[in-house]
């Protein structure tokens, strides 16, 4: 009995030991990032040096395919005006999904209704949300042209998605109202997560409303505020069900975002070697930008 009772609290102990615990917890998540994500990178790296085509024989190319997509005058338009498409869009973002979440972070009667309505399109999704914009849309019958006309605004035939500059504004609004739902939700936990004393602090002092927001409540959401700005960021570097379903990246190439421009070189081009090059590219960019962003975004010290 004496030899058994310390084997078994050997056995528990191994089994109990936090070190171990900690591992097997952790284990399962890494090989889900090792099969999931490192597996396929590496793969990736190999493909985008070789002349691989969707189906056929292939051959090693070396830096080939990166030179040809850093001197594609088509890439490079994509990357500009992907560019151009974060840079309209991220502040509004933003700044529609702060005044949202002001609107609705008192507990005040239907506060609870008015942030589900504010959240609802981003449930509904931008697949959703784009489909529907691609019938009212359209010229003479489409609630947009109807409503502008009623307004006097236009004469109600205006053809949206075949126009560079109108297709993209009307993307970019689209995307706005669909996305600042979710920051919305990330502000409002970051704000009810204030201190009240603060508030009150603040109101003892005899700040304004304008002045506690800019100097209490900005503050301290700074980091909130950073992450969906980056999340914001990120999603526009990628962007494409909006696009693809609504210009199809026309009219020409005009409304052509990169991963657009990596989708039509593997699956229009059937180059898939060239376009892993291409899609490693934009992760190398989006992760320059990414940490850009935190560099300009942290706390001083």
């Amino acid at each position: 009995m004496s030899a058994i009772a310390p084997a078994a609290r050997t056995r528990r102990g191994s089994l109990t030991h936090p070190s171990r615990t900690g591992v097997a917890l952790v284990l399962p998540a890494v090989a889900f990032v090792f099969v999931f994500v490192i597996v396929p990178l590496i793969a990736a790296i190999g493909i985008s040096f070789t002349n691989m085509p969707l189906i056929g024989d292939w051959s090693f190319t070396g830096l080939t395919n990166y030179a040809l997509a850093l001197t594609d005058p088509v890439f490079g338009r994509a990357i500009l005006y992907t560019l151009i498409y974060t840079a309209i869009v991220t502040l509004p973002i933003l700044a529609l999904g702060y005044a949202l979440a002001v609107m609705v972070r008192a507990n005040r009667r239907g506060s609870t209704v008015l942030r589900t309505i504010f959240f609802l399109p981003y449930v509904i999704g931008l697949t959703t949300i784009s489909f529907i914009a691609l019938l009212e849309a359209q010229p003479n019958s489409g609630a947009v042209n109807v409503v502008l006309k009623w307004l006097g605004i236009t004469d109600g035939s205006t053809a949206w998605l075949v126009d560079g500059p109108l297709a993209t504004g009307l993307i970019c609004a689209l995307v706005i109202w669909g996305v600042s739902g979710l920051t919305m939700v990330l502000l409002l936990s970051a704000m009810q997560g204030v201190p009240g004393a603060v508030y009150e602090s603040a109101e003892l002092d005899g700040a304004s409303w304008w002045q506690t927001e800019w100097q209490v409540t900005m503050p301290m959401i700074r980091r909130p505020m950073a992450m969906s700005v980056i999340i914001s960021v990120i999603g526009s570097f990628l962007a494409f069900t909006q696009f693809f379903i609504l210009t199809q990246g026309g009219p020409g190439s005009e409304t052509t975002t990169v991963v657009m421009s990596v989708y039509r070189r593997a699956f229009v081009d059937l180059q898939l070697g060239s376009a892993t090059a291409m899609s490693l590219l934009l992760v190398l960019l989006t992760g320059l930008v990414t940490a850009v962003q935190f560099l300009m975004l942290r706390e001083k010290d």
